[in-house]
């Protein structure tokens, strides 16, 4: 079936490629776990086996949001990059002020 034809492709080439390919052209790749991303709310944050009723319907037994389950999958994807792309703020990137008391200027770089 479907699951097995996901599995026979070459996952771990095409990453490799993926992030080839992007730092290449300048950009980031950022990996996201994808644990949960179309069972959880993307309004509420409500994780649930039962948000996702059907492989392709998403309805929040929590506060009642639906949409496509795909598109859930997705939103919560790229909330997750968002969030982990934050965290991974270089000093060279940092305001100046950033982890400094009072305010102080600190050297970036």
């Amino acid at each position: 079936g479907l699951n097995k034809s996901i599995l026979d492709q070459g996952w771990g080439e095409f990453r490799r490629q993926l992030e080839y390919k992007t730092a290449w052209n300048g950009g980031w790749l950022i990996a996201v776990p994808p644990h949960h991303t179309s069972q959880t709310c993307p309004c509420c944050g409500h994780v649930s086996k039962d948000n996702r009723q059907t492989q392709a319907r998403f309805h929040c037994v929590q506060c009642s949001f639906e949409d496509h389950a795909d598109k859930v999958g997705a939103i919560n994807v790229l909330r997750a990059g968002h969030a982990r792309f934050a965290c991974e703020v270089s000093d060279a990137v940092r305001s100046p002020a950033a982890g400094t008391l009072r305010g102080e200027l600190a050297p970036v770089g």
